[in-house]
């Protein structure tokens, strides 16, 4: 079992300098004029930075992390919390959106349950890491105690361990659990000394007068905290998830080891500041999907410096924006490696 404190300390792998160079040279011999493919230049040389050669962005592992929230007995969603246990029985069937997008991307898919309130029946295809039934109420006491948290966390360490002896070379997290929004934001409204009131959103699609209850539930729990709150891995361990502690653990150990990871939306990218703010230099192996439709993100954005490739307007979360993003890498990719230079194409100097 690996030890916990020193994983911790294992530094973030660097990003290859020299392929990045590389990069950027083929991209100025391409027939083209400078920079006229935007972002999907620079993706390709954030790729091969990431990746340490020609980038590719083929042999995609998609997991997605479920758990409960003991803060749903404050009535801050507009879903029950058995909608949860349903969503993972829904991922298994392949009805879900995350299920239809992996099957089309050709893109290996894990269900993880870290956490359901209920304890469900054997699934084909999802894995039963249960650590406890949801987290406590937050609103009352942390979420989780130092071993839950913890735990959570290496089991996304082990997954993403898993995936890179399995081949993977591009790996995505995804969320699922009721009440995960209302963790998310109040994760955020600590990390970034920012209000309720300016970070919590709609969620499963609360109105006005909920997400007012729901901003008052996470100010009253920051009060509640507030002279624990001194580190990210309190502010996890306190207002988290285990799903999204989950997600700490995998993105922490992609940076480690040197995996890039595609961002999905809220949820995600605050699980990605919490593991920057852990482990800085973290982000550098992270590329965001797209900007999401809940309020807060744009400030979990902007605190983290990312440029989200899309903004389509989507909230669904369970790794939906990350793999919609997917097509967008393979085509920078494809253009990167098969576009003719000037040279090749026997065209003399070059495109302004």
């Amino acid at each position: 079992m690996i030890d916990f404190n020193h994983w911790l300390t294992l530094p973030v792998k660097a990003l290859d300098t020299d392929s990045a160079d590389q990069a950027l040279v083929r991209q100025s011999q391409l027939t083209k004029p400078a920079g006229s493919l935007g972002q999907l230049e620079r993706l390709a040389v954030q790729l091969a930075a990431m990746q340490g050669g020609s980038p590719q962005a083929e042999h995609v592992h998609i997991t997605v992390y479920a758990a409960d929230h003991g803060v749903m007995a404050e009535n801050i969603s507009a879903y029950p919390q058995s909608v949860t246990a349903a969503m993972i029985r829904n991922f298994a069937s392949g009805g879900a959106a995350i299920s239809v997008l992996a099957k089309h991307l050709h893109a290996s898919l894990d269900v993880i349950n870290v956490g359901t309130v209920t304890e469900l029946e054997e699934i084909k295809g999802v894995q039963d890491q249960r650590i406890a039934n949801g987290t406590a109420n937050f609103h009352q006491q942390a979420a989780m105690t130092e071993a839950e948290c913890q735990q959570a966390m290496l089991i996304g360490q082990h997954n993403v361990e898993c995936c890179q002896q399995n081949g993977t070379r591009i790996y995505i997290a995804g969320d699922m659990g009721i009440g995960n929004t209302t963790a998310a934001s109040a994760m955020a409204c600590a990390l970034l000394n920012l209000p309720a009131s300016q970070l919590a959103g709609p969620g499963t699609g609360l109105n006005a007068e909920g997400i007012s209850h729901k901003a008052t539930i996470i100010e009253e729990s920051l009060v509640l905290h507030k002279n624990h709150l001194d580190s990210p891995l309190a502010v996890l361990r306190y207002l988290g998830g285990f799903e999204i502690a989950a997600m700490v653990g995998s993105y922490l150990q992609c940076a480690k080891s040197g995996l890039p990871v595609i961002i999905d939306g809220f949820i995600s990218s605050v699980a990605a500041l919490c593991a920057e703010q852990i482990c800085p230099e973290s982000r550098h192996w992270f590329l965001f999907s797209h900007h999401s439709a809940e309020p807060g993100h744009g400030a979990i954005l902007q605190a983290i410096d990312a440029q989200p490739l899309v903004n389509f307007n989507m909230r669904l979360g369970e790794a939906s924006g990350a793999a919609v993003a997917i097509p967008l890498l393979r085509m920078a990719c494809a253009l990167h490696n098969q576009m003719a230079t000037f040279e090749e194409a026997a065209i003399a100097g070059a495109i302004s």
